[in-house]
């Protein structure tokens, strides 16, 4: 039912998107007291109606629009990035819950590559454990990397995947530290959800609602503190007062245009939909976009490289069962000068379903027809290992509105450019062959490796100078004191491994920042 509440008022928050980061910012503003309304282009729907172990039909989780692409290597965009619906990206993640190194924060400092955050991680630290306790994390009793080394919340997953095991083994023959992944996936009962039974689709959706997603966890907390979700709203426009500050924005539901007035908009509608939402709002007083005097709006868009090998082995490994993701190292994250490259990368032991498997192999590896079948057929026999490699921001990587195309509500497509730089590519490499080994002193044979990205960042970074960047350290744009952006676009670097944990602790820490100004009144 379309709840009308807020509509005919100003609401005191409105957030586009309703995926990690506008989850929990839903939850912590409407539990401060706070009028909230949502508005999220995709439904809301039911885990137990809607959700499905079908790879195919679960695709609609993602946003499938067409977005035109280029560059040296045009992204492929869909399943492996923004979802849609209620609970975004959340929704078909691998729930892989790891915080990000102190040296993430300040590249540029150590590295001379990239550009440091205005934040440290000690910033962050308390939002980190804060949700590690809240949404039960599992994880081992020592992580051997980073700032933070344990325990989790909750123990660690028990058993292993055989696809897991196999990383493990290999690990373990090379001397590379290995541990089980830090996994927002319940190993014991929490909060009326039941643990997970292995059931492994977590990538189309959690029936059981065993894995953690805001669908299920921080929008009817949210809800229940007062706030009100408009779904399938697609927002097409920011509406700006002759003050200089947003008014509320303008969104189209079933076929019928509306107007949400609020005294503060957040975007949360992630790496692309952000910079086009801005880019497209341009008017008389921001003719290049809103937000945008620096000219940053849609520029330094990052995605982690994320190649997979897959080997076959003698035995059956049958890579389908379980969480997908549930051993992992990060022995190769921090900058070593002998390898060539700066930055690192995590390796994951990584499932995967069939579907999934031959389309990667299809469309990246070139292998077709015979070749394809007979590879498929023995599909029960691979194990595979994916990279999560750091890529480092460059301004010609962006998104920008398309001049001629536009979609159903008449908003030019989203044109996404990007190309890897010479660092990406030798890191990528390092990476691969990394996996190689481990998955060959495993005993299996290294077969394919198909060409992936994941995780989409940046376009409307954070920085300390209105001049290089988009928002500051509270996610508040420089240019419109109540319009903030919070999400991954605001990430100025990659990192090298998963990034939503990190997207969930800016998000807390925004919402933390907005309810200080509001009550200062510095809005």
């Amino acid at each position: 039912m379309f709840d009308t509440r807020y509509l005919q008022e100003e609401a005191d928050i409105c957030i586009v998107g309703a995926g990690a980061a506008g989850g929990v910012l839903a939850k912590e503003l409407a539990e401060a007291g706070m009028r909230v309304v949502v508005i999220e282009a995709g439904p809301f729907r039911d885990p137990q109606k809607h959700f499905a172990s079908d790879e195919l039909a679960m695709e609609t989780l993602s946003w499938e629009e067409t977005r035109i692409v280029d560059g040296g290597d045009p992204l492929r965009l869909g399943s492996n990035n923004c979802g849609k619906g209620v609970g975004g990206g959340t929704q078909h993640w691998t729930a892989v819950c790891l915080r990000f190194h102190p040296s993430d924060f300040r590249t540029y400092s150590e590295d001379g590559v990239g550009v440091d955050w205005p934040l440290a991680y000690e910033d962050l630290e308390p939002y980190y454990a804060r949700h590690e306790r809240e949404l039960a994390v599992s994880g081992p009793k020592h992580f051997p990397w980073g700032a933070f080394h344990g325990p989790y919340p909750w123990p660690e997953r028990n058993p292993l995947s055989s696809n897991a095991e196999i990383f493990q083994m290999g690990c373990q023959k090379l001397g590379i530290d290995w541990c089980v992944t830090p996994l927002v996936i319940l190993t014991g009962p929490f909060e009326g959800r039941a643990p997970c039974t292995n059931r492994g689709f977590c990538n189309q959706g959690c029936m059981p609602n065993a894995k953690f997603s805001t669908l299920i966890v921080h929008i009817p907390k949210a809800i229940q503190a007062g706030a009100v979700v408009y779904a399938d709203a697609t927002v097409v426009e920011i509406e700006m007062g002759k003050d200089g500050k947003a008014k509320g924005v303008v969104f189209v539901h079933d076929g019928m245009t509306y107007r949400q007035k609020a005294k503060i908009v957040i975007l949360s509608a992630f790496v692309v939909e952000n910079p086009r939402l801005l880019l497209h709002s341009a008017n008389a007083q921001f003719p290049n976009g809103l937000a945008n005097s620096s000219g940053w709006v849609g520029k330094g868009i990052m995605v982690h490289s994320s190649d997979d090998v897959y080997a076959k082995f003698p035995e059956e490994i049958r890579f389908y069962k379980g969480s997908p993701v549930m051993a992992s190292t990060q022995a190769f994250y921090e900058t070593n000068p002998n390898r060539g490259f700066v930055r690192g990368y995590t390796l994951h032991a990584h499932g995967s379903r069939p579907m999934s498997m031959a389309k990667g192999i299809a469309t990246t590896a070139g292998i077709w027809g015979r070749q394809l079948r007979e590879l498929m057929l023995n599909y029960n026999f691979y194990g595979r290992v994916t990279v999560v490699g750091e890529v480092l921001p460059a301004p010609w990587n962006r998104v920008a509105l398309h001049a001629e195309e536009t979609d159903a509500h008449g908003v030019p497509k989203a044109h996404v450019t990007f190309t890897y730089g010479d660092n990406d590519k030798r890191l990528l490499e390092h990476a691969v062959k990394k996996a190689e080994e481990i998955l060959a002193a495993a005993g299996g044979k290294p077969v394919v490796r198909t060409h992936d990205t994941a995780h989409l960042m940046g376009g409307c970074r954070m920085g300390k100078d209105p001049a290089t960047s988009v928002v500051n350290r509270d996610c508040q744009t420089h240019d419109i004191p109540n319009l903030f952006i919070c999400d991954a676009s605001v990430f100025p670097t990659s990192g090298g491994g998963n990034p939503t944990h990190t997207v969930m602790a800016i998000a807390a820490r925004t919402a933390d920042a907005i309810k200080t100004k509001t009550v200062r009144r510095e809005i």
